[in-house]
């Protein structure tokens, strides 16, 4: 009976996309999909601190169709990973031939070497990032009628007090600005 390839995926995974599920697919093609979540330290050593907790990016990606385990990634380093589960496959997007990922693609490729281990490298799906998602909220959110309504509130109140509501919110929606009037 053969052995099932195991296929390794590094990914962060802040806000789940298309791209993601389209990668974690491809790797079903050629074996069982163990993902590495990126740590949110490893994360914000390239980026930006994630939204999404780590322990919470891990839940999700458990539970998404195709992937057969998680496993952190403390790193941008694949290379503890790798040497753990040498991997038959390791898929990343060919976005990392560029860019903070660049060495690490070089790395990757030199280790895969050492068991015969190859990387494939599916098309980048282009137009949609955690990043791109971002900033179209960010937008979206200073474009709004919302910001108009707290600006309009800023210039009347210029010899009023102003009461501040400190709230923790990931994303501001028209709700929570009708609980601050």
């Amino acid at each position: 009976m053969d052995k099932k390839k195991i296929v390794y995926i590094g990914m962060a995974a802040d806000l789940i996309h298309q791209g993601h599920i389209n990668i974690i697919h491809k790797g079903e093609k050629y074996g069982e999909v163990i993902v590495g979540v990126l740590t949110d330290e490893a994360i914000a050593s390239y980026k930006r601190k994630p939204i999404i907790p780590f322990n919470q990016r891990m839940f999700l990606l458990k539970n998404l169709k195709g992937v057969k385990k998680v496993i952190p990634q403390k790193t941008l380093d694949y290379e503890e990973n790798l040497l753990r589960i040498k991997p038959d496959v390791v898929i990343h997007g060919n976005d990392w031939k560029v860019g903070a990922q660049k060495e690490q693609r070089k790395k990757v490729i030199k280790l895969l070497k050492k068991w015969d281990g190859k990387l494939i490298e599916p098309k980048y799906t282009k137009g949609i990032s955690s990043t791109e998602i971002i900033k179209i909220i960010q937008k979206r959110i200073i474009n709004s009628d919302e910001y108009e309504f707290v600006q309009s509130i800023k210039k009347q109140s210029k010899n009023k007090k102003i009461v501040y509501a400190y709230y923790c919110l990931d994303i501001i929606h028209k709700g929570h600005i009708k609980a601050m009037k």
